[in-house]
């Protein structure tokens, strides 16, 4: 048996499994996360439109929150000082704290990369910024999340394989700083115990996904991203390497797959055995009007729903369903009300949540397969 990891280990049990697909618990210090679970993007500190008492309403039991946004503005010691990241949100529940890494790709033109690090142009003052795998554990513990990553280096989709294979070897070597880094804090951010997840990157090239992976399993980690998987890959690859490293990554442990977040590809991860997953696309999406539905996005802009009268969904209790027609709510999105906004974007997340709590019922039953045959029907 491995001795006791010395970086805060969060309990996580499987009560079900069907197929590959799992239903488990994590226990964090701030209450149970059900798995599987989708997480609300929160890059600047807030779900934009949606109040923290309304996402808990809808069944929102862990955020994320983006280290690079804020580190840069207000800063996290600004964070810090106003109570940590859990008041500065005003959420109670658990947090997950990227660790600015997937800014080493979206910002690729305008950043360099090292061992040591990352270099950042500010995109909000243009000032010069670098980025260690020390500094991104030290923003992290200052911010206080819950969770936190390490810095990982995610090449684009279609790098060649050598450019890959260096940014494997780079990702484990910083990971293992990172967990130094933890560890001399003593495992503990301003908040309270933060548990680290380790990423493992490798592009589409299964044997690379196997090198990284071996590698952060040789560091040790509480619990296990894949990253890399979602910034333009064709989607029935990305889905056959998920299930590759997913059957690498040891049972017990939490495994995240990070940035995917339309209904289909949700459920093609969790059959594949995936707890957690996070995307901006809900909230995105909803500001340009648009909206999930059990037969597929619907484009509120276009004019035949001018004067619908209709419901956005009639199997939805959300507000935007219960309260208001498809062409009021066309009317708010053309004029750019901020009701509008926040409708769209409250109705976009009680989907996505319902149908990921409709899927750990499922494997619960045993009946995962069907369930997903049948939102699949739908949307067809």
């Amino acid at each position: 048996m491995s001795p006791p990891l010395s970086i805060p280990d969060f309990p996580f049990s499987i009560e079900a499994t069907d197929g590959v697909a799992r239903a488990g618990t994590l226990l964090t210090p701030r209450g149970p996360v059900s798995t599987p679970c989708f997480m609300p993007v929160g890059t600047k500190g807030t779900v934009k439109a949606m109040p923290p008492d309304r996402l808990e309403k809808l069944g929102a039991r862990i955020l994320l929150a983006n280290t690079y946004h804020l580190a840069l503005r207000p800063g996290s010691e600004t964070v810090a000082a106003l109570g940590g990241l859990h008041r500065f949100m005003g959420w109670e529940g658990p947090l997950l704290t990227d660790s600015g890494g997937f800014q080493v790709f979206s910002l690729k033109d305008t950043a360099a990369v090292d061992d040591e690090g990352v270099t950042f142009r500010s995109i909000y003052d243009g000032s010069r910024h670098e980025f260690s795998p020390e500094r991104a554990m030290e923003e992290q513990r200052r911010l206080g999340a819950d969770i936190i990553m390490c810095l990982d280096e995610c090449p684009p989709a279609g790098a060649p394989r050598e450019e890959v294979a260096r940014a494997v070897e780079r990702t484990s070597r910083w990971a293992r700083r990172c967990r130094e880094a933890a560890e001399r804090a003593g495992g503990a951010g301003t908040d309270g115990p933060q548990m680290l997840l380790g990423i493992v990157q490798g592009g589409v090239h299964e044997d690379l996904r196997r090198e990284s992976a071996e590698s952060l399993l040789d560091i040790r980690f509480p619990g296990y991203a894949i990253g890399g998987l979602s910034v333009g890959e064709d989607r029935e690859r990305t889905l056959e390497v998920t299930a590759s490293t997913a059957a690498l990554l040891p049972g017990d442990r939490v495994r995240y797959f990070m940035g995917i977040g339309d209904p289909v590809g949700l459920l093609e991860v969790i059959g594949r055995g995936i707890d957690l997953f996070d995307c901006v696309l809900p909230t995105r999406i909803a500001r340009m009007g648009t909206a999930f539905t059990p037969q597929g996005r619907l484009n509120l802009r276009n004019a035949v729903h001018a004067r619908s009268r209709e419901p956005l969904d009639a199997t939805c209790d959300c507000t935007a369903c219960t309260r208001f027609t498809r062409g009021a709510l066309r009317h708010f999105i053309l004029q750019k009300e901020i009701l509008g906004m926040q409708l769209l974007t409250e109705h976009n997340l009680s989907f996505l949540l319902r149908l990921v709590r409709g899927a750990r019922r499922a494997i619960v039953a045993g009946e995962f397969a069907e369930y997903m045959r049948e939102r699949l029907e739908e949307s067809a």
